[in-house]
């Protein structure tokens, strides 16, 4: 086909007041595109320490199962195929969904490497395989509130065997008084803690950190703990075993085994960590309100409606709260007024 020149003309022209030149218009200032075993690493040294232990295994999967393709050529079938392949293998577990989660966590994972894809300029979010297939709908969990006596139950079978004892009972304690997630917990330092004003730092999943209330009595026994176990440093982790290593996630496994054992209700309903958070923070909003909860957990989500970005609570008001759950006084609690008589039974506390 022959060249009309004045149509070059005018199409340098136009490509020059776009500031552009031809070799934009093609795909050669693309990089090579890598083999997905090519690019995990890429991806890995990338990613948060806790996004590759959230993520790791599931892209592991994608490596053994499409390592050799190029991340282009990979299609939303083959990844759903992936998908439907973690789900039918999950490991049975008493609080499993039939591999539910395990088909949702895995394209969560391949979203977030086709992620880094798309920020290193090798596709767009158009040509995302990850994007194109639908997560499973998340059911409702199924945890609920413990009660008073189970609680009670949990702690006495904490304390009443295992290998520390004085580790498992200051775990309890004090994801029962903050309602931390086991990141949390374990992330905490000796400069985390404020044994004057009765606080604790808690940086969880998300980069958030807040200062946290605990009662004197918890306060003093972190410290007491970590240092008499080898801790100097103001950056050395607070909780740790008797031999003197920061405590892992794997303490919590060998501690839920070992009271479930001893509670079979516990192994039964499949009751973690988790489930204290979910106990102390429906005892927190029965009594002080939908803010007060959600300052106590630690949420800065602005999803939902316009007026959630009203609803805050300050220090004080969980330190108040703190206080009414454990009967014991905080310094940056303050006086409650009179408040309303509840239109029903008022949930007992669950810390006695």
């Amino acid at each position: 086909m022959t060249m009309d020149p004045d149509r070059v003309a005018t199409a340098r022209a136009l490509l020059e007041h776009l500031g552009l030149t031809a070799a934009d218009l093609t795909d050669s200032n693309r990089p090579a595109v890598p083999t997905v075993a090519e690019y995990l690493p890429v991806v890995v040294a990338a990613a948060s320490p806790s996004t590759r232990r959230t993520y790791g295994s599931s892209w592991r999967r994608m490596v053994a199962a499409l390592g050799d393709w190029r991340i282009d050529a990979m299609r939303a079938s083959d990844l759903e195929t992936l998908m439907r392949q973690a789900a039918a293998g999950a490991r049975p577990r008493r609080n499993s969904r039939n591999g539910r989660h395990a088909g949702e966590h895995l394209i969560a994972a391949a979203r977030a490497f086709y992620n880094r894809a798309i920020a290193d300029g090798y596709l767009t979010i158009a040509d995302s395989p990850a994007h194109r297939v639908r997560k499973p709908r998340r059911l409702p969990n199924t945890r609920r509130a413990l009660t008073p006596d189970e609680l009670s139950d949990i702690n006495a079978a904490a304390r009443s065997g295992g290998n520390d004892i004085v580790l498992d009972a200051l775990l309890l304690r004090l994801h029962t008084e903050t309602a931390c997630r086991r990141g949390g917990a374990l992330a905490l330092r000796l400069t985390d803690l404020d044994t004057d004003h009765a606080l604790i730092r808690l940086r969880e999943k998300g980069g958030t950190q807040r200062w946290q209330p605990i009662t004197p009595m918890l306060a003093s026994r972190p410290n007491d703990h970590a240092r008499a176990r080898g801790a100097v440093a103001p950056t050395d982790a607070l909780l740790r075993y008797r031999n003197g290593q920061p405590a892992t996630y794997r303490r919590y496994d060998l501690l839920w085994r070992r009271i479930g054992r001893q509670l079979p209700w516990v192994a039964a309903q499949g009751i973690t960590a988790h489930w204290l958070r979910h106990t102390t923070l429906t005892w927190v909003e029965r009594h002080f309100g939908y803010g007060v909860a959600r300052a106590y957990a630690g949420h800065t989500d602005r999803q939902g409606p316009a007026t959630t970005t009203y609803i805050k609570a300050d220090l004080q008001a969980v330190a108040t709260a703190l206080a009414a759950l454990t009967g014991q006084p905080h310094p940056l609690a303050v006086e409650q007024r009179e408040r309303p008589r509840p239109s029903v039974q008022p949930v007992e506390s669950p810390i006695r």
